[in-house]
């Protein structure tokens, strides 16, 4: 499981750092608001840890931001301030849970954990079918079709697919479409994600509508619901 930690103060950084990796996370951290937006507007993470009173930008900014830009992952705050508001004010922005310093590293390790949980039994929720335009597909018996024709798709497209719509209107990088689609494969690189983009845009995109599978320069794909 891969977490970012957004954490101004050097040494609670440092100690939650070291709690998390001993727990058998892979960390990535930031030290101020605009780093820590940019990580996790580009790279895949399982779970965030953010807190509020952050240079450059302020957490809640950070978290709207993410949020606007379709990030799904979830997010547990961090403040200094006892102010219902500013709780009130990070929910708002779609964090997942809270945690008031000074705090335990056992209880921020319980809350990362039971939001990881939370996300995993989501996931297990396969999604049968779905429809957009013309085309209608049925995840469950693999079929694909277009304005009532079967449109035949590679296994890879239909994965491909799948994955772009249960992230719909989310941005995803070709890096975490490479982990969740194809696990890395040593055989393919980015090239690939494109070039099955073209081949689902070719086979599936109507004229007459906007495309679905959109580009987002210098980031990845978003597929538009």
């Amino acid at each position: 499981m891969r977490i970012l930690l957004v954490e101004d103060d050097k040494d609670l950084q440092r100690s939650l750092k070291k709690a998390l990796t001993d727990s058998g996370y892979v960390v990535d951290a930031a030290g101020d608001g605009e780093e820590g937006h940019f990580l996790g507007d580009t790279e895949p993470y399982d779970a965030v840890i953010l807190d509020l009173g952050l240079p450059k930008m302020d957490g809640v900014r950070v978290l709207e931001k993410w949020r606007k830009d379709g990030r799904t992952m979830p997010v547990l705050i961090l403040t200094a301030r006892d102010r219902w508001s500013d709780k009130v004010a990070g929910f708002d922005a779609g964090a997942d849970d809270y945690l008031a310093k000074p705090f335990d590293p056992s209880e921020l390790l319980a809350r990362i954990e039971a939001l990881l949980r939370r996300v995993e039994k989501r996931s297990r929720t396969p999604l049968k079918s779905f429809a957009f335009d013309d085309v209608e597909i049925d995840f469950e018996s693999a079929e694909v079709s277009r304005a009532g024709q079967k449109v035949p798709l590679a296994a890879k497209e239909l994965q491909l697919l799948e994955y772009l719509v249960l992230h719909r209107n989310r941005v995803l990088s070709r890096e975490e479409i490479l982990q969740q689609v194809w696990q890395y494969d040593s055989e393919v690189n980015s090239r690939t994600v494109d070039v099955h983009v073209a081949w689902l845009r070719q086979k599936l995109d109507n004229p007459q509508s906007p495309k679905r599978i959109q580009t987002v320069r210098g980031k990845g794909y978003k597929f538009m619901s």
